[in-house]
Order: C-alpha cells, then structure tokens, then sequence
C-alpha cells in the first residue's frame, strides 16, 4: 500500500505539519503500522518537567515500551513505573539506575518481587496487607506507599475499584507494614486517564490530603506522594498546554499538603500519545439498507489490533483522510475482524468525507499511547500493529 497524496499537510488539523506527517507523506507500508517520533517524547517530557518543578517523573512503561521511546527518556533522565518483571527488566536494560525504578503494580507475583528487590529496587505499592507480606518477605526492609482508591473523578477514562484501598484500610496498612519491618513513605492514586482540565484534580486531591494529615497525625513520618498519572493528550477537545497544566496540579498539590519531600508523577498517555501516528487503510464503505442514515467504514484495525481504547467510545481519535476538504457525513467505525465487538465509533458517529472510498489511506493522530502495548495477539490472523520509529 503506497501513499500517493500530496495534499495531506493542508487537510490535517494542526498548525504547522510535523516530523511525522512528512514521514507518513512518504512512508510505504503493507499493514496498520504505528510511527513514533522519540524527539516528540523528549520535547513533551521537557514541557511537563519544567511545570512540575522538583516532582520527579516516573513513565508510565505501560503505556509505550517502544526501546527507542525508553532509551530517550532514559537519556533525559527520566525515572519509571514499571507494572511487570518483563518492564523493570527493559528499563535496565536500556540504562535506567534501579532507584529510579518503583514496582508500582499493587499486584504481584513473590518471585517477581524477589527479582526487583535482587536489582536493587526499593519502592513498591500495595494496596492489601496480603501484598504487605509478601514484599516483606521477598524485599525485607524495603520502602513502600499504600495506593488508595479514587471514588470520584471527571477524567474521561475514570479508572476501576480495581485498585486502591479507603481511608481507614491505608492507615492501618501503614501500620502493618511499619509492624512487619518494612518503610511505610507514603500514598500514591490516580485521577484517571485524560483528565483534561488541571481544575479537575481538586475534588481528588481534597480527599487524598484528608487521609495524608491523618497518617501524620497518626505519627507516620511521609515523604513521598505520587500522583499517578492523568495527564492528558490531544484528541480534538482543547487541553491545557503541558507546562501549564502540570504547574496547575502541582500549585493545587503544595495548598493541600504543603511541601512533600518526594513527590512523583506518571504521565504515560500525557508523554508519548502525541508522538505517535497510525498509518491505516479503509478497507469498506457500505449501508445496511437504503434507509441506512449512516455509513459503515472498516479500517485494517480494530479493537484487537491496537485501538483498544475505543472501548465505551472514551478515547476518541482524530482521523486524516486525502479526501478531507469534501463534503461529509456521518459514519460507524469498525475494525477488520469477525467479532460483533470490534466496533470504534456508534453511538457518537464520526464524521468523514462522504467521497471516502475502499483503498483510501487513513492517517490516525496521537495514537503513540497504549496502541502497539495492546495489539501483540494477532486476533483473528489480523497481525499486531506493527511499529516504526523515526
């Protein structure tokens, strides 16, 4: 499949074309490929540096472990928060100091716990005193934070009960695990993903500060507090710019707890989704029926093949097409493969030329952040996104 359009700079919906789009304008490619622009990382990751001041960033590795995208954040000296053995094991790999590295899944195997500690990585999350145990048993003496739940949040994407204990389970997991010899620091939470406005942490940080003064009162000795992530990407509805959203939380974080010695923060979506760029095909263009008010578009990918944030329609990705600037109308969504699930878009239709065509190249934007993370199944025979970096 060849790129044979020259007007693609003029239809985008930015300013000025970027390193990828003049990447894309010429790049040929047989499959859904994903190109990724690690100079884009670096120049986001500098923006949100220098509005959250002393806070330290730990990347979210889910959300991209492109080795190119790790070395440069590594580079930049960047620290990381890895979920897995396999994460902290890339993160080393590629340079990254063990102390830079916290185990931040809630949910671990003992053996893994026991591998991270054997690297020399002192800071785990739980959320449970069974987890506590564990750690104490597989990584004596090592510090750890008590994540706790987020009940209400206006991000986009509010995360599940999945993770995070209440109040008084915190407080009385500090005292376990200060029981059981390991070094209780702190708490950490997360908004929710494209959280999109800095305002919207208020309501969060007002209730996670409640139980930090109650863990100092109740005379635990804190010093780390890590935000999570939250930090939003551009996907067509305005955002505050990097630097001034990150200075927005952290202002709002200091008038509630005041000055944390060691404050982390685990942007993921909010460093890499930007600098990534899907290269697709429309595969369709079909009605149901001539009282059809809607087209059906397929693309070469789908939910199984690296667009799995389409579910509930939360993330919704702009699409670039050679025939924008035509007349449009509305179309469903849907991936390539022969399962009723793999649907992007119905029950907010989007919006695309009504001239697109089977054959038409579709460029999808921001689509650096858990896209190719998702997409290694090859579902269906349908292969995994494939991922080239400029």
């Amino acid at each position: 499949m060849t790129l044979n359009f020259s007007d693609v700079a003029a239809s985008v919906s930015i300013a000025v074309p970027t390193h990828l789009d003049a990447f894309a304008a010429t790049v040929v490619v047989d499959r859904p490929t994903l190109l990724i622009d690690p100079s884009r990382v670096a120049l986001q990751y500098r923006a949100l540096k220098a509005g959250l001041g002393h806070a330290d960033i730990h990347y979210a590795v889910k959300a991209n472990p492109t080795r190119e995208v790790i070395s440069t954040l590594v580079s930049l000296g960047s620290h990381f928060d890895a979920a897995s053995r396999g994460e902290i094991e890339l993160c080393l790999s590629l340079g990254a100091h063990p102390e830079h590295i916290s185990f931040g899944n809630t949910v671990k195997r003992a053996s893994d716990i026991a591998f991270a500690h054997g690297a020399g990585i002192d800071l785990f999350a739980a959320d449970a005193e069974v987890e506590l145990d564990k750690i104490a048993a597989h990584a004596p003496g090592t510090q750890v934070y008590i994540r706790l739940i987020v009940e209400t949040s206006e991000a986009d994407w509010p995360l599940s009960r999945k993770f995070g204990c209440d109040r008084n389970m915190a407080l009385a997991l500090l005292d376990h695990a200060r029981m059981i010899g390991l070094r209780p620091v702190g708490f950490s939470f997360h908004v929710g993903s494209q959280t999109r406005k800095s305002s919207m942490w208020g309501v969060t940080l007002d209730v996670m500060a409640g139980i930090w003064h109650a863990a100092v009162e109740a005379g635990h000795d804190l010093s780390v507090l890590n935000i999570g992530g939250g930090f939003p990407a551009f996907y067509g509805e305005a955002i505050e710019a990097p630097t001034a959203y990150a200075a927005g939380v952290m202002a709002q974080v200091t008038a509630r707890f005041g000055h944390v010695a060691r404050v982390i923060a685990e942007p993921g979506r909010g460093l890499v989704a930007e600098a990534g760029l899907i290269v697709a095909e429309c595969l369709l263009v079909s009605r149901k029926s001539a009282r059809d008010v809607h087209r059906w578009v397929y693309l070469d990918i789908g939910r199984f093949s690296g667009l799995a944030e389409t579910e509930g329609e939360a993330i919704r990705y702009e699409f670039v097409t050679p025939r924008d600037g035509d007349a449009v109308g509305p179309c469903i969504m849907a991936g390539p493969s022969c399962d009723s699930a793999d649907v992007l878009y119905e029950k907010r239709p989007v919006m695309l030329p009504m001239s697109l065509q089977a054959g038409d190249r579709v460029l999808i934007r921001n689509t650096g952040a858990y896209t190719s993370a998702y997409s290694s199944v090859g579902f269906n025979g349908f292969p995994p996104l494939d991922v080239v970096v400029i």
